[in-house]
């Protein structure tokens, strides 16, 4: 009854109204200066918003249910990452959606996924719970940040918009493809930048060593991406004119060793007692550079063009802008500090041949941050004409508007959508009903495998293979096998029409 509750229609349209009235008291406690309430609300809505996303009760197709599998089986073997834990037929190991050792993906993320089953059970929920939790932590980091840079005012507009993006809010729940890994990775990248901002600040090592590690367990969710770290920390360092040439020097070392042992253990690990699987995925990441891998392709402007879209229709005003504020202040090193942020990764990714719109998820602090300044410059610009006036109303409105839109469209609030399908239910019943067995013809066996525990597979098995297996021990399950009948002799332990 209550799961009905939290799926339904009715419930989308209650958050709806409760995230309205949240947002607006949230703003009003800023306004009376009651900044420590006005964040703790956006932080709470932010995670009801994750969180209904999250009452999807299957797994999304690309990447969660990977991810879930591994995660799931990294419970029981946390160093020996496997997609197929016991795969009983061969496997090409260059295959990473139906391979054993899987190293497709950097582990922390999935450590995080895997503790949290560990302790709540393996359902959708616990899967996701880590990264729901990091992606509403990150708004506090994003107001953080952006005070440092602006003010409290910017840094609150850049928050909410933070607490509202449908893409960040689907990724967190699975929805979208690179999933929780970007959310993982988002939080770390903005984890180190707020300890190099106090690390400017304070001049203390420990929080340079702690901003170090943030970005190596960056590497260790999203490989080397996270290295966007090192030129923000830089110009942070360099801006606040208190550190010498020797000073910059040995900290930036010490930020880079840090991070170097956070990192490279675990692929001396990998490399020492997986070295195929390793050097091939270490191979394929760096193919996905000259050549559009699995069909992700684009042309040089895609990633431009995907900036609209996540982030509202009028962001390229902002950008504008801000090239504008550097150019007429070349000497804002925290001005330089955000534009490398968002330029870095936005022109690198622009030339890599395989696109996807998660690859520069990592960027959107910065530009909620940017989109914010923005905004405060239009309250504040003077006009003598009633006509802009309007206008720049029109516009700042807007500016907050069209990304609001853009999330409602995303979080899908007023859907009649299925979010508990009946296929999903008959695989849970099956549970551990089936040991040492094995599936066939199941047209979707990295969901079977995370709801029971089956080995499945999506083609149908020969004789020959059905005998093997049996005579091994397995019991052997077809799925829906009734025009391959005639295959199988009598006496073979087959299951048919489990469903």
């Amino acid at each position: 009854m209550l799961l009905n509750l939290f799926t339904s229609q009715t419930f989308g349209i209650i958050l709806v109204l409760l995230s309205c009235s949240g947002y607006y008291l949230s703003f009003k406690a800023h306004q009376k200066s009651n900044f420590k309430i006005a964040i703790f609300l956006l932080v709470i809505l932010g995670l009801f918003l994750r969180l209904y996303c999250s009452f999807d009760f299957y797994l999304h197709s690309w990447d969660e249910k990977f991810h879930a599998l591994v995660a799931k089986n990294l419970i029981g073997h946390p160093f020996k990452p496997t997609l197929y834990d016991n795969p009983v037929l061969p496997y090409d190991y260059t295959n990473w959606t139906s391979n054993h050792i899987w190293l497709h993906k950097q582990p922390f993320s999935l450590w995080s996924m895997a503790f949290s089953m560990w302790l709540f059970g393996c359902n959708e929920i616990a899967l996701r719970f880590p990264s729901i939790l990091l992606s509403s932590l990150s708004i506090v980091l994003t107001y953080s940040i952006g005070k440092y840079f602006f003010s409290r005012k910017i840094a609150f507009i850049a928050a909410f918009l933070f607490s509202i993006n449908g893409l960040l809010i689907e990724l967190s729940s699975g929805r979208i493809p690179t999933d929780h890994v970007d959310s993982f990775f988002i939080f770390f990248i903005l984890m180190g930048i707020y300890l190099s901002v106090k690390f400017s600040e304070k001049k203390l090592l420990i929080l340079n060593i702690l901003a170090g590690m943030s970005m190596g367990i960056a590497i260790l969710c999203k490989w080397l991406p996270a290295l966007i770290i090192v030129p923000v920390w830089l110009f942070l360092v360099y801006d606040v004119r208190t550190f010498s040439r020797k000073e910059i020097i040995f900290n930036l070392i010490i930020l880079i060793m840090t991070a170097v042992a956070v990192f490279l253990p675990w692929q001396l690990y990998s490399y020492m007692n997986y070295p195929l699987e390793y050097l091939w995925e270490q191979a394929y990441n760096t193919k996905h550079l000259y050549e559009s891998v699995e069909n992700h392709s684009g042309s040089f402007f895609y990633f431009f063009n995907k900036l609209r879209i996540n982030y509202g229709e009028l962001i390229y005003l902002p950008l504008i802008w801000f090239g504008r504020e550097i150019y007429l202040n070349p000497k804002n090193y925290k001005n330089w500090a955000i534009c490398l942020w968002i330029t870095l990764p936005l022109v690198f990714f622009s030339f890599v041949s395989t696109k996807m719109p998660g690859y520069i998820a990592f960027i959107a602090p910065a530009l909620f941050i940017v989109t914010a300044a923005f905004f405060d410059f239009l309250l504040k610009v003077e006009f003598k004409r009633n006509f802009f006036k309007l206008f720049r109303t029109l516009l700042a409105v807007s500016l907050i508007i069209l990304p609001i839109r853009y999330s409602i469209e995303r979080i899908k609030p007023f859907s009649r959508t299925d979010r508990n399908p009946e296929k999903i239910i008959r695989l849970k019943n099956l549970g551990n009903e089936y040991q040492n067995a094995v599936l066939f013809n199941y047209s979707d066996p990295v969901t079977a495998m995370f709801y029971t525990n089956l080995t499945a597979y999506s083609q149908m098995p020969d004789s020959i293979t059905v005998k093997e297996l049996s005579e091994k021990g397995y019991l052997i399950l077809i799925n829906n096998p009734s025009e391959f009948d005639s295959k199988f002799k009598t006496g073979i332990p087959v299951i048919l029409n489990f469903e």
